[in-house]
């Protein structure tokens, strides 16, 4: 593999973060050229360091701290980290006066770690992928799922 969003995905790179900035909370083209375009924005793999100064720099938030807070709301973030369901939005056929437009993510962060066996769970099953979305109704949730080969 040479792409490191695959790598990243496979959990193959423990000590880098993915950012997923959409084009509607950051408008800027130079991000293009440090990662991959996606449908909806550019999902970018860089070392841990340098990814959680990028974090801050973009979103205005330290990232282990954005995580911390998002962590205690579970939601469904897509495996390839380029969107996600919110747990806020309303079910299908709510008549409610929200769109999808208000349900977008923003932006995700997200890190690897490595299969640990003696922590059972989740973890003994394989790697894991954390990640952490920003919605733009304001909600912030978190997901996991473990690598499958």
């Amino acid at each position: 593999m040479s792409d490191p969003r695959e790598e990243f995905l496979a959990g193959d790179r423990p000590d880098d973060v993915a950012l997923f900035l959409a084009e509607s909370f950051v408008d800027d083209d130079r991000l293009a050229e440090f990662g991959d375009r996606v449908d909806g924005g550019v999902v970018i793999v860089v070392d841990g360091e340098r990814g959680r100064n990028a974090f801050q720099a973009a979103t205005g938030t330290e990232a282990m701290q954005f995580a911390g807070s998002a962590m205690q709301v579970e939601g469904i973030i897509d495996g390839d980290l380029a969107g996600g369901t919110c747990p806020d939005e309303p079910p299908e056929g709510d008549s409610s006066e929200a769109t999808d437009d208000d349900h977008e993510v923003q932006f995700v962060f997200a890190f690897a770690e490595e299969q640990n066996e003696e922590v059972g769970g989740l973890y003994a099953e394989g790697d894991v992928i954390h990640a952490y979305a920003q919605c733009r109704c304001g909600t912030a949730y978190s997901d996991r799922w473990a690598v499958q080969e």
